[in-house]
Order: structure tokens, then sequence, then C-alpha cells
């Protein structure tokens, strides 16, 4: 049976200035893995000590010249380029409304962090995947992918929602190539950017009454799943989708 095992492999971590990025950063470092980590953040404290050599690089992830930059980067690094994850994504709850209302401008930006991000990194990576004979893509959507919801985020949800596309895309185009790529869909997971659930708020009470196992989730929560997905265990695994969200989904 495959184990997890990431020695002597080489990608990149987009958006791994913080939770759920840094988090799987780090669980391939741990492996073994010489990675490259990028993020619009200043470095983080934290990243694993090895026995995978890191890389950190700032930079807008959105912007394609330091997309390719970061890319060339990785392959460097690592002298190989297997993995390519993307955490990059921003909710705006604030100015992230319903079509009817939200500013022209935020619905640009939201786009170009949320899903640019995913097509520039995948448009660059994929060919040094191709050359090293395969690889593995995780892009993290979210299960506002799958429904609608009353409190209107709707840049958020469809960027979501296509990144989810995206991913099923990619998996058909490039599976001869033996690249596989699969979706992971977050529920309520505590990351600096879902801040609004670190209180004991009668707002956070009231979010966790939708999750069934009663608990936010962890950034721990979102590493494991991503690792087996990257992982030659999931070697039959391509184009799908894994809802993590502690059952919120499951429910009528």
């Amino acid at each position: 049976m495959a184990r997890i095992n990431f020695q002597n492999r080489g990608g990149l971590v987009a958006g791994a200035g913080g939770g759920m990025g840094l988090a799987i950063a780090n669980g391939l470092i741990e492996g073994g893995a010489d990675i490259v980590l990028a993020d619009i953040k200043p470095e983080p404290d934290g990243i694993a000590a090895g026995p995978g050599r890191a890389l950190y690089l700032q930079g807008d992830l959105s912007d394609e010249d330091f997309v390719r930059d970061v890319v060339a980067q990785t392959q460097a690094h690592a002298g190989r380029f297997d993995y390519l994850v993307n955490t990059v994504g921003v909710w705006w709850g604030e100015t992230d409304l319903s079509v009817v209302d939200i500013e022209r401008q935020v619905w640009d930006r939201v786009f170009d962090i949320n899903l640019g991000s995913m097509m520039l990194a995948a448009r660059h990576a994929v060919p040094l995947m191709q050359a090293n004979g395969g690889g593995a893509i995780v892009l993290i959507s979210s299960i506002q992918a799958l429904r609608g919801d009353p409190r209107a985020q709707d840049a958020y949800g469809v960027s979501k929602g296509a990144i989810r596309t995206l991913s099923k895309s990619l998996a058909v185009q490039f599976a001869g190539d033996n690249i596989r790529c699969n979706a992971l869909l977050p529920g309520y997971v505590r990351t600096p950017m879902t801040h609004r659930f670190d209180d004991n708020s009668a707002r956070s009470e009231a979010v966790r009454k939708l999750i069934p196992l009663t608990r936010f989730g962890e950034v721990a929560d979102i590493a494991g799943p991503s690792l087996f997905l990257l992982s030659d265990a999931a070697s039959f695994i391509t184009g799908s989708e894994l809802i993590v969200d502690g059952g919120t989904t499951a429910l009528p």
C-alpha cells in the first residue's frame, strides 16, 4: 500500500503566509519535500525546520510576472516540480455583497485574487509538471461553491465555484500527463481570514450549531486531507472534490 512520503519531491504552496497554506507547506517540508512558500504577506513565524528545504517569497500571486518568477524559483529550488497547492483567497464580508449591490471594482478584485491566482499558478506550473513526468495539484475552494447564502457574499461564492470547475477541467486536460488535480472544500475553519469565529459571540455560537461535529475546523483539519490528495496514496484520485466541513453540507 502506498504511503505518504514526500522525500525527493518539490513544489509550490501559494498562499502560505499563514493559516491553511502554512500548515500544508509544513506538512510537505516535514515529509521531506523542498517547498517554495509564497504569499503577499511577510514571511511568517513557524515554517518547519525540515527535513525538506523551505524558501519564502513575498509578492502578489494575482500578478503574472511574480507568479512566473515564483514558479521558476520553485524549479530551481527543488530541481523538479511535483506539487502545486493554491490556498490564495480573500473574503471581504463588509463589501462583498449581492450582485445588485456590490461595487464592480470589489467584484473584479476578488476574482483577480481568488480565481486569477489559481489560473496563473496552474498556467506556469503545469508545463514543468509535464516535463517532470507528472504531479499533483490541490486547489482550495469552499463549501460556498455548493450553495447560496442568505447573507450574500456573491463574489466570494462564485469565485469559489469557479475554482471547483477549474480543478475538474485541469484534471481532465492533463490526466494523460500523469497530473492529478483535486479541489478541497473547507467549511467553517478558524484561520486569520475567519477571525470572526474566534470569540464566544452569539454569532459564533449560531454558526457552530450549523456544524454537526459541534466545533470549528482547524488548519490541521485541512492540511491532513490536502497532504493525502498530494500523496501517492491518492494516485487514482483526480477530478474529485473533498468536502471538509464537519458535516455542515450533510444537513438538510
